[in-house]
């Protein structure tokens, strides 16, 4: 289940620029190395493996060991919840709302023609 608690997370994690830039490239590059990561940004190793712990505590990303390698990948999951929460519901009643005006311009189109 995912809760409040998780979500806040979700949104700590997505708060900051450069985390959402590694959401970015993980995107674009799946299983991409750490220090491969790193060379994107202009800090330090250590601030970006800060990041990378913000975004798995909030299941952003999963990390996968190969040898002495972490590879890198995007888990999109938990921002699809949040739209699920957040937007489907708006999304229905605003595509039910868009169907009923389609139809009364239409049968107004129709109306009008026939006076024609």
């Amino acid at each position: 289940m995912f809760t409040d608690e998780d979500m806040s997370a979700v949104f700590h994690a997505l708060a900051h620029e450069s985390r959402r830039q590694i959401l970015d490239i993980l995107k674009a590059r799946p299983g991409c190395p750490v220090g491969e990561l790193a060379t994107h940004f202009d800090v330090s190793r250590i601030a970006v493996m800060n990041h990378l712990a913000v975004l798995e505590k909030a299941g952003l990303v999963i990390s996968e060991k190969h040898g002495r390698t972490r590879h890198l990948y995007l888990n999109a999951v938990p921002i699809r919840l949040i739209q699920e929460r957040w937007m489907d519901g708006y999304s229905e009643q605003f595509a039910g709302r868009l169907t009923h005006l389609k139809q009364a311009a239409e049968a107004a189109a129709k109306k009008q023609e026939d006076k024609s």
